[in-house]
């Protein structure tokens, strides 16, 4: 119980509520030890003597006792329900807020089922244990103490010869209930494969539509179901093995009291009354012990579930602000690389090799390269989401490692490659950094964004609920809102990691021109795949396996050749017809509704002040 013995720290706030529920435990525990000491009255004094008068009284005695000890279960269950469930709460709590903290590379090994399981199942049978199993250990410890006494006081003979069979059985469960809690770890690890796989279904169920792939999936959802139903199988396997023995062993003592406490009564050494007693206080103790089997398969897997609890809580993250980081003032957008590397957890190769970059504050930054050449990973490194693995970060001639991370990120508004949106409404999704910012600032935003217009349309405006990740919206909606959500913040450093790819050309030009407005006086790294996104920029920067290969202007690296002069050609290529056929066409639209935007948000000085 290791696992769960370091989390008792999570019992400590409700040490009141424990000892007024060790309280009534000790009540019952008295009272139930007093009712085989009035059987035997009943039957040594009552009965043999006829005793009318006896036997009534008793009998009142027992009623007593009874509805005294339902009083104390109803308050105890209580205290055992509420303790609980304040336990569960904490560590929920606990555990999101650790979550919320782990670095992108615990991230990058892990899935999402994993740790919705954690947070849930796991901690539910760290919730059983400490309002339940706790307790009925608790119980068991009272009780066994009480009975071993008061039998040993009566017959110390019987007695021993009455536990002797309880002996093996406190070995066998001890050992169960070391195996049981590695088949629950198996258990609570094949549950959350099975959770993540429902996620990811669920999440990707367009797809699977799409490409007629339903009978894979059943087929996938049904070996790793059969996994977990093996997993449980196992566990079954070794309570049967135990349960049918803890029940011979029971009853052993039952019949080595009547073998060897028969005699006794014949000889006169014993009455009746005794030996009923005797055997009672005995059937009071097997009880529990029985139950002691139940209690261990609890114990186990509670045990299971507090260790992958406690690697989460216990896990320290790698990218965390240090007691003497400097709070950052307002940044004027210097950033600079300096010879840095970077590797993931457990890859071979690097995935940035000697990047050495300095950009000025203002400057637009374009990032180009194919696939997996390192342009996200690069601009990753700004706001430490990940550490070099060597050289340097420095934002304003500081080292990102020696920044508040706090400090730093906020000043930093970032547009991802895949634009998530929380299933809330899209005035919260775009005032998501901002909690403080007006209808007026977001309603600014999202005109910068070229979303105002397409918002309006909805029902309900600014409060239209999104789906979950914001799937009733289309790609472009969605990447517009996320761009008014970074404006919003009017960060000093701007990553636009290729924001405008689900968009149409049109849209993305009427897009850029609004940045190129709200882009000046902050510095902007731009990832795109289209060189029409990036060729008014300060600075393109082209990547080719993690490597710098080529920096310049437009002009200056289109006179260089090789790899830009390459990809340009071959969109050229692709594209340039229908730009000589419809460049002015597209060009003439998009100054019409820039030049409506622009009317507008100087008809409202709080929008135009905003901008």
């Amino acid at each position: 119980m290791k696992y769960l013995y370091k989390l008792r720290i999570y019992l400590k706030p409700y040490f009141w509520q424990i000892i007024l529920n060790i309280f009534f435990l000790l009540s019952m525990t008295g009272l139930a030890l007093v009712v085989p000491q009035i059987i035997q009255g009943v039957i040594d004094q009552g009965l043999k003597a006829g005793a009318s008068k006896f036997l009534i009284r008793s009998a009142l005695i027992l009623v007593g006792l009874g509805s005294g000890t339902a009083i104390l279960n109803l308050g105890q269950r209580y205290l055992i329900e509420w303790i609980g469930a304040h336990v569960g709460y904490d560590l929920r709590n606990a555990m999101y807020d650790r979550i919320q903290y782990l670095p992108f590379t615990y991230h990058d090994h892990s899935t999402t089922g994993q740790l919705i399981n954690r947070c849930i199942e796991d901690v539910r049978a760290v919730q059983t244990f400490a309002g339940d199993s706790l307790v009925q250990i608790i119980q068991l410890g009272m009780l066994s103490v009480g009975v071993v006494t008061i039998l040993l006081f009566r017959n110390p003979w019987l007695a021993l010869v009455a536990l002797l069979p309880l002996v093996p059985m406190v070995m066998m469960t001890t050992d169960f209930g070391q195996r049981i809690t590695r088949l629950f770890y198996d258990v609570d690890n094949t549950l959350g494969d099975l959770s993540a796989h429902l996620q990811e279904n669920v999440s990707g169920a367009q797809v699977v539509r799409a490409f007629a792939r339903e009978p894979h999936e059943i087929n996938r959802f049904d070996k790793i179901n059969r996994s977990y139903f093996k997993a449980r199988m196992k566990v079954m396997v070794e309570w049967a093995k135990v349960m049918p023995t803890t029940n011979l062993l029971i009853s052993m003592g039952t019949i080595l009291i009547l073998m060897v406490g028969g005699p006794l009564v014949f000889q006169g050494k014993m009455t009746v009354g005794e030996l009923v007693a005797f055997n009672a206080y005995l059937l009071m103790l097997s009880g529990p012990v029985q139950q002691l089997a139940w209690l261990v398969n609890a114990i186990g897997e509670s045990e299971a579930g507090a260790q992958r609890v406690l690697e989460i809580l216990e896990h320290t993250p790698e990218i965390q602000s240090s007691a003497q980081a400097d709070r950052l003032g307002t940044l004027s957008g210097r950033v600079e690389f300096h010879q840095v590397s970077l590797r993931y957890q457990d890859e071979k190769l690097d995935a940035l090799s000697d990047i050495n970059l300095k950009v000025e504050p203002n400057q637009l930054i374009a990032l180009i390269g194919q696939t997996g050449s390192g342009k996200t990973s690069l601009v990753n490194l700004i706001p430490r989401f990940y550490d070099v693995s060597e050289g340097s970060v420095l934002v304003d001639g500081k080292d990102v490692r020696q920044a508040d991370l706090e400090y730093l990120r906020k000043q930093i508004g970032i547009v991802l490659q895949t634009s998530l949106l929380f299933s809330d409404s899209i005035r919260e999704n775009i005032r998501y950094g901002r909690s403080d910012a007006t209808d007026k600032e977001i309603c600014a935003a999202a005109q910068a964004a070229q979303a105002h217009e397409f918002i309006i349309k909805f029902t309900e405006g600014y409060d239209t609920m999104v789906g979950e990740r914001g799937v009733t919206l289309s790609g472009g909606q969605r990447q517009r809102i996320a761009i008014a959500r970074a404006l919003l913040m009017n960060p000093r450093i701007l990553i636009l990691d290729d924001s405008t790819s689900s968009v149409d050309t049109q849209t993305e030009k009427l897009i850029q021109e609004a940045l190129d407005r709200l882009m000046e006086g902050r510095t902007t790294f731009v990832i795109a795949h289209r060189l029409a996104t990036v060729r008014r920029a300060d600075l393109i920067v082209v990547m080719a396996d993690g490597r710098i290969v080529q920096r310049g202007r437009h002009d200056e690296l289109l006179a260089q050749g090789g790899l830009y002069r390459e990809i340009h050609n071959l969109q050229l290529s692709q594209t340039g017809r229908f730009t000589d056929e419809n460049e002015a066409e597209v060009e003439l639209g998009a100054e019409s509704r820039l030049s409506e935007f622009e009317h507008a948000t100087l008809e409202d000085p709080a929008i135009s002040d905003s901008l």
